[in-house]
């Protein structure tokens, strides 16, 4: 039983063979957003035209385009995150590891005035 559920886990849904959409960040919302963007640019323009293959060839670029735009935008931002985070960690390890010393930028030790009274 767990040999047949590990290897359910381990297979994906491959697009035309090379791209694993399971196990690819970005992928599967990528596809939906072309499948939804073809539908749109070729209804509209056959709607507008009444030409099929003309609709069928604008369905297909904006599939392209939709895809590929939203495939870019998603992989950006995920780096822009995996770097914030990165940097996030850094700064809370440095600080664990600095606290206390000398070293320590926030809390460093207040100067002490001299008290009028003493001489």
């Amino acid at each position: 039983m767990d040999g047949e559920e590990e290897s359910d886990k381990k297979k994906g849904f491959k697009v035309l063979g090379i791209l694993d959409v399971q196990n690819t960040p970005c992928a599967r919302e990528a596809l939906l957003h072309g499948s939804g963007g073809s539908l749109a640019a070729g209804l509209l323009h056959f709607l507008a035209t009444s030409r099929v293959k003309r609709s069928f060839d604008i369905g297909f670029a904006g599939f392209m385009l939709t895809t590929l735009g939203s495939w870019f935008y998603c992989r950006i931002t995920n780096a822009q995150l995996r770097m914030q985070q990165r940097l996030i960690q850094d700064g809370i390890k440095n600080k664990v590891m600095y606290e206390g010393t000398s070293l320590d930028t926030v809390s460093k030790p207040k100067e002490q005035e001299p008290c009028p009274s003493c001489p």
